[in-house]
């Protein structure tokens, strides 16, 4: 009985989903997963793409034994329903990781559809409470663990030593993310909540027209630049167009999705500023990583209010949660439980 998986064509393999997804890849086969399609590669050809995944697909699903567990990351644009289908006809198991829903954010398919999809998977792994509860809500039947966060690869040493700050009153944020006013616009409207406290933004379309002190911008940099020389004691996950994040679509879709950016932010060692309504407030709470706030409309208030002692604590849990992440602990961990009852 083997574990197994079919490696895809990932087009934007350094950003977002497309790096969790080959660092998923890349825990599994360090566990000893089989890889029954083809290697990564990094054609953007589309038809070189189309003709490479489609060859991967095939050569999986016909590789198949009876007895095998097989798992696919989701969403899957054209084969999830063919490959699952192809492997329980073979007796496999199917194990799914979600990292993203159709139905959400892009609406790219009606809740009816993806809950159709997804009921192929024998299991599947979530992001957290929230997404788990949301699907049960809407008709999964089949075995459900949470991940809780998502695991984060590099081989770069991390550099976490910052001077520290004297008091309170001189913590600073920092953002890596894209910087228009039309994703991202609260960025612009911090300014008169901050006080003192400098809000260093790392990313591209930084507005200057629109930005006011103590707004900083420290241009476009890759993760293993943030780990070393990122500037900022907590670092903020955060979205859209308000300063509460629960209104509007994105801060609900931000209710089931976990971010990604947040694994950065604790690959640099930073505890973590996010909404309570975001779907990953509880793993802060729960692993003391940060602070979780109703609203930036009292940010400046919130940072004097913590104590020096309270951020090493902080840092500290930040460090601990950023080694189990760097080694594909959660993965590891979630596979093997849901493994377990499906």
């Amino acid at each position: 009985m083997r574990d197994c998986y079919i490696s895809r064509n990932y087009k934007t393999l350094k950003s977002g989903g497309g790096r969790v997804r080959t660092d998923i890849e890349t825990i599994m086969d360090g566990m000893g997963f089989k890889n029954l399609g083809l290697k990564q590669t990094r054609h953007h050809n589309m038809v070189i793409d189309f003709f490479l995944t489609f060859t991967s697909m095939l050569k999986g699903v016909l590789s198949l034994r009876s007895g095998d567990t097989i798992l696919i990351q989701y969403p899957m644009k054209k084969y999830y329903e063919f490959v699952c289908d192809m492997a329980h006809r073979r007796g496999v198991k199917v194990i799914t990781v979600i990292h993203d829903l159709g139905s959400f954010r892009r609406k790219k398919l009606t809740i009816e559809r993806e809950m159709r999809r997804l009921a192929h998977s024998d299991g599947l792994i979530v992001h957290n409470p929230t997404m788990e509860r949301w699907l049960k809500e809407h008709g999964y039947k089949g075995e459900m663990q949470v991940i809780g966060i998502f695991d984060y690869l590099s081989p770069e040493p991390i550099n976490s030593i910052r001077p520290l700050p004297e008091s309170p009153k001189d913590y600073s944020m920092f953002f890596a993310g894209n910087l228009t006013q039309k994703q991202n616009a609260f960025i612009y409207m911090l300014p008169e909540h901050l006080g003192n406290h400098k809000f260093h933004l790392y990313g591209s379309n930084f507005r200057d027209d629109l930005a006011k002190e103590p707004l900083v911008s420290e241009g476009f940099g890759y993760d293993y630049e943030l780990m070393h020389n990122n500037r900022g004691d907590f670092g903020l996950s955060w979205y859209g167009e308000s300063l509460t994040e629960g209104k509007g679509m994105i801060g609900e879709y931000m209710a089931y999705n976990n971010p990604h950016k947040m694994l950065l932010y604790l690959r640099c060692h930073a505890p973590i500023i996010i909404s309570k309504h975001a779907g990953l407030a509880s793993f802060v709470e729960e692993n003391g990583i940060g602070i979780c706030i109703d609203s930036l409309e009292n940010i400046g208030e919130t940072l004097d209010n913590i104590s020096i002692d309270d951020y090493l604590r902080m840092q500290k849990n930040a460090k601990e949660i950023s080694d189990k992440v760097a080694s594909g602990y959660f993965f590891r961990t979630a596979y093997n439980e849901l493994k377990k009852r499906i």
